[in-house]
C-alpha cells in the first residue's frame, strides 16, 4: 500500500493545518495568539515570529523596548519592541513560551492590500517552525507540526 505524506506524518504524531496561498504568493495561516484569533503570513525566511504594533492590545502583549532593528520586505533598520511568554496555538499544536518581535507591519499590509489580499496581524517565522518540527507540503498547501508526546 502506498503511504501518503499525510498518513506517514500523522502516524508520527504530526497534525496538519491548511495553508491559503495569497495573490502575493505567500502562505497565510490562522493561529490563536494569547487566546485571540489572528491571520499570519508563514515566512520560512523570517528568523522570528512577529506581530504588528497595531495589534499589541488585540493579542494582550506586554511590549518591552528592544535594541534589535528589524529588516525585511523592502524595509530596513525598523524600530522594534519585544514581547515574551506568549502562547500560540496553530490547529491542535501549541507552544506556551513564544518570544515575539513587534514592529510596524504597515509596509507589509499595504503591499498585500494593493494585491487584493487581506492584511495580516503578523508573521509566523522560523522560530515557531523549528519548535514545531514543521514540514510544509507546498503542493497540497498544508503545514504539518509535531505534537509533543
Amino acid at each position: 500500500m502506498e503511504q501518503t505524506l499525510k498518513t506517514l506524518l500523522e502516524s508520527q504524531d504530526y497534525i496538519r493545518v491548511k495553508l491559503r496561498l495569497t495573490k502575493t504568493n505567500h502562505f497565510e495561516i490562522k493561529a490563536i495568539l494569547n487566546g485571540t484569533k489572528g491571520l499570519f503570513i508563514l515566512d520560512t525566511g523570517a528568523s522570528n515570529s512577529c506581530v504588528g504594533f497595531t495589534d499589541i492590545e488585540t493579542f494582550k502583549l506586554k511590549a518591552k523596548e528592544s535594541k534589535i532593528k528589524a529588516a525585511g520586505a523592502g524595509a530596513t533598520d525598523m524600530f522594534t519592541q519585544s514581547a515574551s511568554k506568549n502562547q500560540i496555538k496553530i490547529g491542535k499544536w501549541e507552544f506556551k513560551n513564544l518570544n515575539l518581535v513587534l514592529f510596524d507591519l504597515k509596509h507589509v499590509n499595504t503591499a498585500l492590500i494593493q494585491h487584493n489580499a487581506k492584511p495580516v496581524n503578523g508573521i509566523i517565522g522560523a522560530d515557531v517552525l523549528k519548535k514545531g518540527k514543521a514540514i510544509i507540503d507546498y503542493n497540497q498547501k498544508y503545514l504539518y507540526l509535531k505534537l509533543k508526546k
